[in-house]
């Protein structure tokens, strides 16, 4: 006898309290195995996609694309040989693994039994199922859907034109492979508005703020009143460090490596907290105490579609400078490709925020919640530089870069926070320091 099993949104770690659909990869009437991914989930960290814990027929999707919900929602029944039936099942909850047999592993947390919460609904409540012909996932590319003849587009993408009536079929590409980007969806919405002489005439384009954005606008805000936020700055010569990146990418091992400035003056920073071991602490307001950490775990800000994300490198101080390269680059390829798992952007103790790739010669960054410093590295350009002393002193075209440190006062002193940043110059001005 057929049984319906019923699928609630399993809490995917850090404690997330919910989720919003982004795309469903099934519809009623089609057949799943056990572990087949069944909806692709936005979290206020990343995209996740959940696999499906029974093996049967779908019955209904109980949640739209587009919906916010709970952690312990119903979001879709399944129909299932007979499992776990008997006066103690609940059809209102989903079935653990371990009640649905030895062969069918738990994959997530959150899987268990639990009193369904309220979904909090982006449109009307009484809105029907929506229909899930209109665009469907690609195979073999799960981050992206086809929305036309050759024509693709991620899901949040997709849901940006939702959300500001953007029909996707008139969107001109510029992504790689005929893909729309964020910049067309809103250069579509752009060309929408109405233009005139008075305020009345003129429209405005509202985007909904969520996910990721919404969970870095409310970090930023608690950090920036809560720690003892002070910035410094420091601009210097940087063109040893460049010639000797230039030197190490010519070498065997650096083949197939990309070896970035930020690798550099990663390293350095790492090298300039191992000396300021104080500054890879963090300030514990319950107990009014500062706890200095071992480990350095360097958090690397990466600007992406759904907006600003910093997974953290673990132990990063213990890695070689092509290791740590290596972990740079997947690390933002991860991040771009919206599937960093949230794990990896917590625990982070240290953070370098690159703004110098936008043509920024310097800024003011705001302190990762829970950390003491944050670097931010501005562009690195060819300027006129006085180099030499005394009669040999001279104007030469150099490379020149501005690096920004915001520290919390409440756990770094001006000496201990000027000599972090003076060290972390001292190491890319003169490369060779850092062996000593």
């Amino acid at each position: 006898m057929a049984e319906i099993q019923q699928f609630a949104l399993p809490d995917v770690g850090e404690g997330l309290t919910e989720a919003e659909i982004v795309s469903w990869a099934v519809q009623p009437g089609d057949t799943v195995a056990t572990n087949q991914v069944i909806v692709e989930i936005e979290t206020a960290k990343s995209l996740v996609e959940l696999p499906s814990p029974f093996a049967g027929e779908v019955v209904a999707l109980h949640v739209v694309e587009g919906d916010t919900v709970e952690v312990g929602t119903a979001i879709i029944s399944i129909s299932t040989d007979a499992i776990g039936s008997g006066p103690d099942a609940d059809a209102d909850t989903a079935t653990t693994a371990d009640e649905t047999g030895a062969d069918e592993p738990k994959l997530l947390v959150g899987y268990g039994p639990g009193a369904p919460h309220p979904r909090r609904r982006r449109g009307a409540t009484d809105r029907a199922v929506a229909s899930l012909t209109e665009i469907e996932p690609a195979a073999g590319h799960p981050s992206s859907v086809p929305v036309g003849a050759g024509i693709r587009c991620t899901p949040p993408v997709r849901k940006l034109a939702k959300d500001l009536g953007v029909d996707l079929a008139s969107v001109t590409p510029t992504g790689h492979g005929t893909t729309i980007t964020q910049d067309d969806v809103l250069s579509a919405a752009e060309t929408r508005r109405t233009p005139g002489p008075t305020a009345e005439s003129v429209s405005e384009i509202r985007i909904p703020v969520r996910g990721v954005r919404k969970h870095t606008a409310a970090a930023m805000v608690r950090s920036a009143f809560t720690a003892a936020h002070v910035s410094e700055y420091v601009t210097f010569d940087i063109t040893r460090s460049m010639e000797l990146r230039s030197r190490l990418a010519a070498r065997k091992e650096f083949a197939d490596v990309k070896l970035s400035p930020l690798s550099l003056i990663a390293r350095a920073f790492l090298r300039a907290i191992e000396r300021t071991p104080i500054s890879n602490s963090r300030w514990e307001e319950a107990t009014q105490e500062i706890v200095q950490l071992s480990e350095i775990n360097l958090g690397v800000a990466a600007a992406t579609p759904r907006g600003l994300v910093v997974p953290n490198i673990r132990s990063a101080q213990r890695l070689r400078l092509r290791d740590l390269s290596v972990a740079i680059a997947e690390l933002a390829a991860t991040a771009r490709a919206g599937k960093t798992a949230p794990d990896d952007m917590s625990h982070g103790t240290a953070t370098i925020s690159n703004f110098g790739v936008f043509g920024v010669d310097a800024g003011t960054p705001i302190l990762n919640p829970g950390e003491t410093v944050i670097l931010g590295v501005g562009s690195i350009t060819r300027r006129p530089w006085v180099v030499g002393s005394g009669d040999a002193e001279t104007v030469l075209p150099r490379w020149v870069t501005t690096l920004s440190l915001s520290f919390d006062h409440r756990v770094l002193d001006g000496q201990q926070a000027s000599e972090l940043l003076a060290d972390t110059a001292a190491f890319l001005r003169e490369p060779e320091l850092a062996v000593l």
